[in-house]
């Protein structure tokens, strides 16, 4: 009986939101940054799993059609974009030369790592796409070379952390303007970025929207040359 219930799809897909509606509550009451929904359902998750000995092929198959509206969710980010598009006009060369250089930035400095780490050509081409949102960065691991499954693992560290450590370094460097803290946002951290920025300010979410949707397009194009190079 255990077994069914633990391998059916109702199980993961209730284990999942409940977690994040859990983790989300925790976060309301306390406001630490430390205390991130997704970073907190995560070990929730993987706590429960263990502790029912349920294989993580199990549970991966049973939150497929989470999976499905992973696509959907990030498309609908652009609701924000929209509605603050005439704000948007304003900065639209910064906003496009800001999330350009941070791209680049991103891929530049992950290489170099790799190079000193003596990493292997597989491990180096799954860890670039780490700064762009699951829908993009996954596929495009698979397509230049790399390991989708290394690829969603760095992306979600990635947002996770810059989603912790963010609104700090905001203050750190004195990132006041909701434009700068945008792009900051979804150039580096993509989707879950985007959330916390959302949270600060409208324009800065909106700003964020349109600098991951930006910084996924050109990621694309760099990798699809420079995996020839790695």
């Amino acid at each position: 009986m255990t077994e069914f219930v633990t391998g059916s799809s109702f199980f993961a897909v209730t284990l999942t939101l409940v977690a994040f509606a859990l983790a989300s509550r925790l976060q309301g009451r306390w406001k630490l940054a430390i205390l991130n929904p997704i970073l907190l359902s995560a070990l929730a998750v993987i706590g429960v799993l263990k502790l029912l000995d349920v294989p993580d092929e199990i549970y991966q198959s049973g939150c497929r059609m989470l999976n499905f509206l992973l696509t959907p969710a990030t498309i609908c980010l652009a609701v924000s974009f929209y509605e603050q598009f005439r704000n948007l006009k304003q900065h639209m060369a910064s906003l496009v030369a800001g999330t350009l250089a941070g791209t680049v930035t991103s891929i530049g400095s992950i290489w170099l790592l790799c190079r000193v780490l003596h990493l292997d050509r597989g491990l180096t081409l799954s860890l670039l796409p780490k700064s762009v949102t699951t829908a993009i960065g996954a596929p495009l691991s698979a397509e230049i070379g790399g390991i989708a499954a290394i690829t969603t693992a760095a992306i979600i560290v990635t947002g996770i952390v810059g989603s912790v450590i963010g609104p700090a370094c905001c203050k750190l460097f004195r990132l006041s303007s909701p434009v700068a803290q945008g792009v900051a946002f979804g150039t580096s951290s993509h989707v879950v970025g985007t959330s916390r920025a959302v949270q600060m300010s409208q324009l800065a979410g909106a700003v964020s929207s349109f600098a991951l949707t930006v910084a996924g397009i050109t990621t694309c194009i760099l990798l699809s040359v420079l995996a020839e190079l790695v």
